[in-house]
């Protein structure tokens, strides 16, 4: 029998080095047990290119959006984001969000946008890909307002965050995806966050050509990587590596339902 396919939900193959070698990392991780990647979005200007990708190969998908790095930079349109969305191959807005870690866009920036942004994934169906990094309290106020205000799905993307905003996020409704850090030498409180999750809510990504997980560590990460973040959630939450391959691969088309499955 063959094994399940895994999801990288979220990558970055419009940065380098992947962007040199797109076909290349596609096809490594196909070889690797990764059937199927979201590459993101973070800024306007260069989401042609990501399209790009996302349209010369069947198993890709993109996303749409603003990192609140570049809030400063751009400022985020609903009706833009919408206009842009529309392409069959964006399955997701974002990402976007909030980041206090860092502070390169000023808050109150990141704040309108990301409000146009949770607007644009309400009227279009689309779920939401969110960044947040020491912005707990207002992230969660936001997604609770952004809920109360219409439709709404999304996922908390790479989290690091705190027990209580996963618990937030998880009652309203939203996912919560794990990179390469669940599997570093310093993140146990992440770990013990991710024995708690349940597994219907669960996603794994790489970040590429971010956070390498063990035991990649020191090179430039690649979606092939991913195999090695998911058996570490399948040690952590005490299933079978097949079985977490086949329920987060689940969980991916069930929340990013415009993206379609890979041939079995």
């Amino acid at each position: 029998m063959t094994a399940p396919l895994l999801v990288d939900s979220h990558c970055h193959l419009d940065y380098a080095p992947m962007a040199d070698d797109v076909s290349g990392t596609i096809s490594r991780a196909r070889s690797s047990g990764v059937g199927t990647l979201l590459t993101i979005g973070t800024k306007l200007k260069d989401f042609p290119k990501v399209r790009g990708i996302a349209e010369a190969s069947d198993n890709v998908f993109c996303s749409v959006g603003i990192h609140p790095h570049e809030a400063a930079n751009e400022a985020a349109d609903t009706s833009r984001l919408l206009e842009l969305a529309a392409h069959p191959k964006v399955v997701g807005i974002g990402e976007c969000g909030l980041d206090y870690y860092y502070d390169r866009s000023p808050r109150n920036q990141q704040q309108e946008n990301f409000r146009a942004h949770i607007r644009a994934a309400s009227q279009s169906g689309l779920p939401l890909i969110v960044h947040t990094r020491d912005a707990d309290e207002d992230m969660a106020a936001m997604l609770e307002e952004g809920v109360g205000a219409g439709p709404l799905k999304g996922v908390l993307h790479c989290f690091s965050s705190s027990k209580a905003l996963a618990d937030k996020a998880l009652a309203l409704g939203f996912y919560i995806s794990i990179s390469g850090i669940v599997t570093f030498k310093n993140a146990e409180g992440l770990r013990d966050i991710v024995r708690g999750l349940p597994l219907d809510r669960l996603l794994v990504e790489t970040d590429s050509p971010f956070l390498a997980p063990v035991p990649m560590r020191g090179k430039s990460c690649e979606p092939a990587y991913v195999v090695h973040t998911a058996a570490k959630v399948a040690e952590l939450i005490g299933v079978d590596p097949d079985e977490l391959a086949r329920r987060t691969t689940e969980n991916f088309f069930t929340l990013f339902d415009r993206a379609t499955p890979p041939p079995a």
